[in-house]
């Protein structure tokens, strides 16, 4: 396997992309027809619970709230043979002496919170931090009950003399998936341990190493995996995972969750920062306007890393010219890569050739034989693709077909998070072939493994359920919301800078995913006004592809860039 890629931190995003929009707008065609429909949960202004009778909630989500009396939530423990902690049932004035079935379900089942104190010797420098390993309950409307408990991975420092306690900048970190937990982010790129996936497999060892590119030094980090990734567990049935998983559902919650953990701690004082992969980065910019508008609280700056700002880029349709021009500066690249000839100016030549010529030719269609004579041998030379198969698919080369046929002499096929990337092709002499991911399949046993660990070991707070890295239940059941166009956040990002002066957006990208490819959100990118300062809104591409952080120049890179946006965030000098 040459130079792997680490695990999509996000991302089942695959699915999506590689199934195209037309699937994700299937998901949405569910509109109902008209019939009559029993009493349902429906959001109330102040973002509760309520029923309405034959009506409909917005979106179908049963909402979450939290218990009166504030967000603490006290968890009295009893001893179990061994040392174990068994949470006891919290005795709520509201609960009916009759109601076993829901006090039994009331029970946090999740660990007590573990605070460990540690001191790391990173790049160089000395980190002295704590490191806390808990979870935050999600509660049904007002006096409702436990609907889940939301694990978190906390790591905080002291701010420097002189300053408030608590006024140091705080960032939530998540991945995408749908389904992902948030180990990708937290000991693959940015926490202050990390599990080299540079070249890992599936045997990999799960053995962590200090990670000299953390961001511990100029923010606290705050890992979230939402209700049912991680250790996150989902109370109520069915109900439950509807409210959770569902777009607008699972941002309205994990409002709710950040919102507490900034109440029990302290940090309305603190900068807030969200970091959001993949479907992370979708996730982010309608958690910040959720946190806005219902949670009171304000987020200075974004961090979308290989994001999906609007699904309907993720097709590749062949009635549509402009959607075959998304993907192609990333194979461009890949092949670049395999060359040893990658340089920014040879994929900007790429880019400047998708958005111009490319483009021309395939609007005129696959009638016009000289326009497909043109770009096909022009497709060719920039992908490494055999000739006469790309003239075969009329210059429109889909990113599977790419995987595939670039290393097929070799019987490689490569990596859809990067495509550089390979693995053997399973079944090499086959038109077809079905095959694992050589970067999300191959790093998902090391990261489970090595982030089990480091529940066990030095955070010292341990659960016999298993850590689900990935959740393909969460993914096939993700209810992606109502409408016939794909969902996008592209809205969200007009407002969260044209809102506040102060708000800036920091996207990064990997050039070889074919995943979320690059390109796609440039496009995007370009299309938006400027509000004040140019700087406000930036692209960064680095060598590598979805999880590019797993190359140590890129992930030192990323590390630079994401200082230098903290900084000018909190307007701090050099």
């Amino acid at each position: 396997m040459t130079r792997p890629l680490p695990l999509l931190p996000a991302s089942n995003l695959r699915r999506a992309s590689l199934a195209t929009a037309a699937a994700v707008l299937a998901a949405l065609a569910v509109v109902g027809s008209g019939a009559p429909i029993p009493a349902q949960e429906v959001t109330r202004s102040d973002g509760r619970v309520g029923l309405r009778e034959g009506g409909r909630a917005p979106d179908g989500r049963v909402q979450h709230g939290e218990r009166p009396g504030g967000p603490a939530e006290s968890r009295p423990a009893e001893s179990r043979p061994g040392g174990d902690t068994a949470p006891k049932t919290e005795v709520r004035p509201e609960a009916r002496p009759d109601s076993r079935p829901e006090r039994d379900a009331n029970v946090r089942r999740l660990p007590s919170d573990s605070t460990t104190e540690h001191t790391l010797d990173v790049g160089g420098r000395t980190l002295r931090f704590k490191a806390t390993a808990g979870s935050i309950p999600l509660f049904e409307g007002e006096g409702g009950p436990l609907r889940a408990e939301v694990g978190y991975v906390a790591f905080t420092m002291a701010p420097p003399a002189g300053t408030a306690a608590g006024s140091r900048p705080v960032t939530f970190l998540f991945n995408g998936g749908p389904g992902a937990a948030s180990a990708y982010l937290n000991i693959g790129a940015v926490g202050p341990w990390r599990l080299p996936l540079d070249g890992a497999s599936i045997s990999t060892p799960p053995v962590l190493v200090p990670n000299a590119e953390t961001w511990l030094d100029f923010t606290d980090l705050v890992f979230v995996d939402p209700p049912g990734t991680g250790f996150s567990r989902i109370v109520g049935g069915e109900p439950a995972r509807r409210q959770f998983w569902s777009v607008d559902g699972d941002a309205e919650a994990l409002a709710v969750v950040l919102r507490k953990w900034i109440d029990q701690t302290g940090r309305r004082s603190a900068p807030t920062f969200l970091v959001g992969e993949s479907y992370g980065g979708f996730r982010v910019p309608k958690l910040a306007r959720e946190l806005a508008s219902d949670q009171g609280v304000g987020v200075r700056g974004l961090v979308l890393i290989s994001p999906v700002l609007d699904f309907a880029t993720l097709a590749q349709r062949r009635h549509l010219p402009a959607t075959w021009t998304y993907a192609l500066p990333s194979m461009a690249a890949t092949a670049l890569e395999a060359r040893g000839a990658f340089s920014p100016a040879a994929l900007a030549e790429a880019e400047h050739y998708a958005a111009t010529d490319y483009l021309a030719d395939l609007v005129k269609g696959e009638r016009d034989r000289e326009a497909v004579e043109r770009l096909s041998a022009r497709v060719a030379a920039l992908t490494g693709l055999d000739p006469a198969l790309v003239r075969r698919l009329a210059g429109r080369i889909d990113t599977r077909t790419f995987q595939r046929e670039l290393f097929r002499d070799r019987g490689l096929v490569g990596s859809a998070y990067d495509a550089t990337v390979t693995a053997y092709d399973p079944t090499p002499s086959a038109a077809r072939s079905q095959f694992p991911d050589p970067v999300l399949d191959s790093t998902k046993a090391p990261l489970t493994a090595a982030m089990t660990e480091l529940y066990r070991g030095p955070l010292k707070w341990s659960h016999d359920q298993p850590y689900r890295l990935l959740n393909g239940e969460v993914n096939g059941q993700w209810n992606w919301g109502r409408g016939r166009a794909p969902p996008e956040v592209v809205d969200e990002v007009r407002t969260i800078l044209s809102a506040d002066r102060a708000a800036r957006i920091l996207v990064v990208h990997g050039a070889s995913d074919l995943v979320t490819p690059y390109f796609a959100t440039k496009q995007i990118l370009d299309q938006l006004p400027v509000w004040g300062e140019a700087d406000r809104l930036a692209l960064k591409v680095y060598r590598g592809g979805h999880m590019f952080y797993s190359e140590d120049v890129s992930r030192k890179a990323f590390r630079q860039d994401a200082e230098a946006f903290f900084r000018g965030a909190l307007g701090v000098a050099r």
